[in-house]
């Protein structure tokens, strides 16, 4: 045993050069999957269905106030009237509008071809007819097609789908579920379910069994559906009102999308007129009903002042009168005007608004005009002053009907040549596809199969636990003989061995690669070790050499062969032993049965002469396992095993003893002591460090002292540094 202390493992750190030669090693495997994802990019954006956009642009005007005495921002002095495009932007969306949208395009109903799952969509804008192995098949393609004249549903039936099927001749079939509820013709008017749908299928083009799914939409589903694919929005700088509204329209019919945006302009237009023609309406019957009052008001006043003259004979007004009665026209005219705007104000604003204190202003001052007024009228005699006063009842009476005749022949020409404060600028016109956008999804499926991957094989290399240097082997304290590489020919000589119980087979040694193919750099590398253990058996207490791994499946069987091949055919006598009594392969290698071998001598039914057998390579021989023992380290324990090892030591210049792993079994502990050399086989990229510190920690506890290790199957490309990794147990049984 070895007293020299156990050096410490280092601390795990990252080495770039490692991760780069894992990138490298699988650089093919990175390369197929980013042409993977960039292809299924490339299908997805073929498949997906295109979205357009159409766009239209409407002009808000300013708004003028018809008031049956003008303009009421113009008496006020605030000049033109409001622009208010906030709630133009608010109406353009309202269900106001976009109701009357629904019914002009009907888009309250739905007809849904029933598509080939994945690619339908793809078949239908592609015009792609169909093949005659998809006769029978209700599934619609490029070259067929419905036209539905007519289709009403009863109120509780809205939003419930029907399939229509195409049957022979000129007949249809009305399908729920997988039930054929009624029979149409083409081209006739059918009511089905007794009353609740009404249905007229002009035509037809379709192969017998196709089916279309007709569905009549909710009012206010289908005016979601319109209100989400329709966007507004004033075009101009912040804080700016332009007044200028850019509608888009977004779908995957562009003839759709254009005939619906169009009607949401033509509608919005509509009924802005509408609302401008009726508030001249309600102005015009405003004035329609006080014309009679104020004809009355007259008649009453005039004979009011025809009777006073009357009674007085005559009585002629002076020019201060006269001027007084025209001032009275100017300033009641005036005043009534007034009283009519500042009840239209009263509906808009609250006193406090600017607009309703000026209009507020102007009332007092024309009133302390009148008071002034009365005041120089008080100076006449008494009877001018009544005669005067009964004259202003009759001017003023007269003027403010005359005024309002006036105003209604003006209404009613502005009502009937009402044209809002709406101009369509630009009608609806596609613009061209907005999705998908194929290049950006070639780009980011590419993108994300490349992460995807690279990531995928560098989290592996980071988390592997398999060593990839000699480096860290030795820093373990255990001298590296031999860097066996892997051999492609070993491979193809290896076969699949699959137990009794076992769910998975296992690769066995099938052939001697140093008989087959002697050139193989791996034995290269293995003439290498023969030359080192050549000096370190000359230290050795024997000539026995025992080769042992941490675990199953580090190519131990590989190295024992193929290492007494070589030997044997430098002019040694060499005997390989199968001390492996559990799962010992090494009788495929050499075309053997494993009857007859160790185990049959150990239990005493043969002789030592009976196992040794012939490998057919000169002076090479072997001892196979024998039958699968259950017992197989008290057989190993036994006097006859060291025995045995001692005859055959005369007999021979080397015996190999090939053990089971060191960490799954104690076998190659009871084996090793009867040896003189001990090697540790461990495996590139499989065993872990601490795998082969505790391995080796167990053979030193045993009594056993390892003159070295050998890494075998190393990958010639490949470039790492040592790693700190957890390890495992194994069942060996």
């Amino acid at each position: 045993m070895s007293d020299s202390p156990q050096k410490t493992i280092p601390e795990e750190t990252i080495d770039l050069s490692r991760l780069f030669g894992a990138l490298f090693r699988r650089k093919w495997l990175i390369i197929g999957v980013t042409l993977l994802f960039a292809f299924i990019g490339i299908l997805h954006g073929m498949l997906s269905t295109p979205i357009y956009r159409a766009d239209a642009l409407v002009q808000v005007e300013r708004r003028n106030t018809v008031s049956p005495f003008g303009n009421v921002d113009n008496v006020t002095g605030t000049g033109a009237g409001e622009l208010n495009t906030s709630a133009e932007l608010q109406i353009l969306q309202s269900r106001m509008v976009l109701g009357q949208v629904v019914e002009r395009v009907n888009s309250d109903l739905i007809i849904s071809p029933v598509q080939v799952p994945f690619i339908g969509g793809f078949i239908l804008r592609r015009g792609i007819p169909r093949p005659a192995f998809m006769q029978g098949y209700p599934h619609i393609w490029g070259d067929e097609s419905i036209n539905v004249a007519r289709f009403t549903t009863a109120d509780n039936s809205r939003s419930r789908s029907f399939i229509v099927e195409r049957g022979p001749d000129d007949t249809y079939y009305i399908t729920q579920g997988d039930n054929r509820v009624a029979t149409g013709t083409l081209g006739q008017p059918e009511v089905f379910l007794d009353g609740e749908l009404e249905l007229t299928v002009e035509s037809f083009n379709a192969a017998e069994g196709a089916q279309y799914v007709l569905t009549r939409l909710q009012e206010t589903s289908a005016i979601r559906g319109i209100g989400s694919r329709l966007e507004v929005a004033e075009v101009g700088g912040a804080g700016t009102t332009t007044g200028m509204i850019r509608l888009m329209m977004y779908g995957e019919d562009p003839s759709e999308i254009t005939r619906s945006l169009d009607a949401v302009t033509q509608t919005f237009l509509t009924q802005n007129i509408e609302r401008q023609s009726e508030q001249a309406q309600q102005s015009l019957e405003f004035l329609q009903e006080q014309a009679p009052e104020l004809r009355e008001q007259l008649n009453l006043a005039e004979q009011n002042l025809n009777d006073y003259r009357a009674n007085l004979d005559s009585v002629d007004l002076s020019s201060e009168a006269q001027a007084a009665i025209q001032r009275y026209i100017e300033l009641d005219t005036r005043l009534d005007e007034l009283e009519f705007q500042e009840a239209e104000l009263a509906q808009r604003f609250t006193p406090s608004h600017p607009n309703y204190q000026a209009l507020l202003r102007q009332r007092r001052q024309i009133q302390q005009d009148l008071e002034e007024l009365n005041a120089r009228v008080n100076e006449l005699p008494a009877a001018q002053q009544e005669v005067l006063r009964r004259t202003r009842d009759v001017e003023v009476t007269q003027a403010i009907y005359v005024n309002i005749l006036n105003k209604v022949q003006e209404l009613e020409v502005a009502r009937a040549g009402t044209i809002g404060n709406i101009r369509i600028i630009d009608s609806a016109v596609v613009n061209g596809q907005v999705a998908p956008n194929v290049p950006r999804i070639f780009i980011l499926y590419t993108i994300l199969g490349l992460l995807l991957i690279t990531g995928y094989v560098l989290l592996k290399e980071l988390f592997k636990r398999g060593i990839e240097s000699p480096d860290q082997i030795e820093r373990l304290g255990l001298p590296v003989y031999a860097n066996v590489p892997q051999s492609s020919a070993q491979r193809k000589l290896n076969r699949a061995l699959k137990r009794r119980g076992e769910k998975s087979s296992k690769s066995v040694v099938g052939g001697v690669l140093a008989q087959r193919d002697p050139m193989d750099l791996s034995l290269e590398s293995l003439r290498g070790l023969r030359t080192s253990l050549h000096f370190t058996m000359m230290d050795g207490r024997n000539n026995r050499v025992m080769l042992t791994g941490p675990s199953p499946g580090v190519g131990k069987s590989f190295v024992s062969v193929n290492l007494g091949a070589i030997s044997a055919m430098a002019g040694k006598k060499v005997l390989i032993i199968d001390a492996d009594l559990r799962k010992g392969n090494l009788h495929h290698a050499f075309g053997q049965a494993s009857t007859g071998g160790l185990v049959e001598y150990l239990s005493g039914e043969v002789s030592l002469e009976d196992i040794i057998k012939p490998t057919g390579i000169p002076q090479y021989d072997v001892i196979t396992r024998g039958v699968s023992a259950s017992n197989p380290s008290e057989l190993l324990m036994r006097p006859g095993f060291e025995q045995a090892l001692e005859d055959l030591s005369e007999l021979y210049d080397m015996v190999i003893v090939d053990t089971p792993p060191v960490l799954a079994v104690t076998d190659a502990c009871v084996a090793g002591k009867h040896c003189g050399t001990t090697l540790l086989v461990t495996r590139f990229d499989k065993n872990s460090v601490r795998e082969i510190q505790m391995a080796k920690k167990r053979l030193e506890s045993s009594g056993l002292e390892i003159q070295g290790a050998i890494l075998n199957g190393v990958k010639i490309s490949s470039r790492g540094a040592s790693g700190y990794y957890g390890y495992g147990t194994y069942k060996y049984q």
